[in-house]
């Protein structure tokens, strides 16, 4: 073996561990959890709902909320540096609220302690946070806090869009990569044994895990902060796929706008803290240590196909070169099983969230992706907790 030929297998390596950990979290994911709903028991739950400016998204969601309450059910809105109605809609539904104004202290995470310091004289047995553009129906909800009751930690249902076969295709593809993100890898996780990847609606916590993280933070990722945070008291949370979590999708410039909050958020996040759980995982022999970890060194799958298309093509022209042929192989066979998991899951359960005529519009997806990855890693976009325009499924 030359040392060009070395040179050739270490610039792989990396991405070949990487591509492994996105394969098995996926492919294990695939196959649809059948397990049976957990036993009904008795319990007192708080749903918190964060809000910042939905006046609006209210006349379509609110009627869901008003729906989860009973008489073991408290739904309490958080009216967070409003400039809107959304106290007065909500009031007006029936819904208990609270408002918060703090110019300087800004962020969904602010707004969850305040929620918490309201709830505290009388706490529940569980706590749900879902945003106030989301439905969860009643059966799933009562699933969902059964399921934390069951196990004594924290639970997060799946957060799916709704299917909107009439969006653009950008907007479906981008749709699809949430539902693998947010269903098939999580499901993937599970199995793995790993802390479930929170994602800010859906999520249920016992009160005392709850009333111990430090939430009040202008992190615009908090979903992933608090995953992180439960996984350092010692109670990572698991992921519950008998509940869904559902919002209607945005248009294109509101995709653009959310998956740059998301992702620069994951991004940043995983810059701070990947390598560290990972290293701390091992050291300590803590599994949802080590898996988190993993899973923050995991890029987005849009950035990961593109790392993987530059390394092959890099592959080929050293072929070309005179360069061992291996690492080439070893290239292509891992593109194709990636793109070989994309389409299982496609098939599986994904097609009503993308049809087959838009999906012909991944290279123009991918594109916009890596601008959007360009002007965050340049500063040049701004992430912060703003209402999301939707639109009609």
């Amino acid at each position: 073996m030359g040392p060009f030929d070395l040179i050739a297998g270490v610039a792989l390596a990396p991405i070949a561990l990487i591509d492994g950990a996105f394969l098995l979290e996926t492919g294990l994911g695939l196959r649809p959890d059948r397990s049976p709903p957990p036993p009904a028991r008795d319990k007192q739950v708080v749903v918190l709902v964060p809000a910042h400016n939905e006046e609006r998204t209210l006349a379509a969601s609110g009627a869901g909320l008003v729906r989860l309450q009973s008489a073991s059910t408290r739904v309490v809105l958080i009216a967070d540096n409003c400039s809107d109605a959304t106290a007065a809609v909500a009031r007006g539904m029936g819904l208990e609220v609270i408002e918060r104004q703090d110019a300087v202290r800004r962020g969904k995470g602010y707004a969850l302690a305040f929620g918490r310091d309201h709830i505290a004289a009388s706490p529940p047995d569980v706590v749900v946070v879902v945003d106030a553009d989301c439905e969860i129906d009643p059966a799933g909800l009562a699933r969902l806090t059964d399921t934390v009751m069951a196990t004594g930690r924290a639970a997060q249902a799946a957060y799916l869009f709704r299917p909107a076969p009439s969006a653009p295709p950008v907007v479906q593809i981008s749709n699809f990569a949430f539902f693998v993100k947010n269903r098939i890898r999580q499901r993937g996780i599970q199995r793995l044994g790993g802390a479930a990847i929170l994602t800010g609606s859906g999520m249920a916590f016992p009160w005392a895990p709850y009333a111990a993280l430090d939430l009040a933070t202008g992190n615009v990722v908090e979903d992933l902060a608090i995953g992180i945070g439960l996984i350092e008291l010692g109670q990572p949370a698991g992921y519950f796929d008998g509940a869904t979590v559902r919002s209607d999708c945005s248009s294109d410039d509101g995709s653009s706008t959310q998956r740059a909050r998301w992702e620069g958020g994951f991004l940043a996040m995983a810059r701070r803290h990947g390598l560290g759980l990972l290293g701390s995982g091992i050291a300590r022999g803590n599994w949802a240590r080590f898996w988190m970890g993993v899973h923050l060194c995991v890029p987005p799958l849009s950035m990961l196909l593109a790392a993987n298309v530059a390394i092959t093509l890099l592959l080929a022209v050293a072929a070309l070169l005179g360069v061992s042929l291996v690492p080439l192989i070893v290239a292509v066979v891992l593109l194709g099983l990636l793109g070989a998991v994309v389409v299982l899951a496609w098939a599986g359960e994904g097609r009503m969230h993308l049809h087959r005529d838009a999906a012909v519009r991944l290279p123009r997806y991918l594109v916009w992706k890596l601008a959007m990855y360009a002007r965050l890693l340049t500063g040049r976009q701004r992430v912060a907790w703003t209402r999301t325009e939707r639109i009609d499924p």
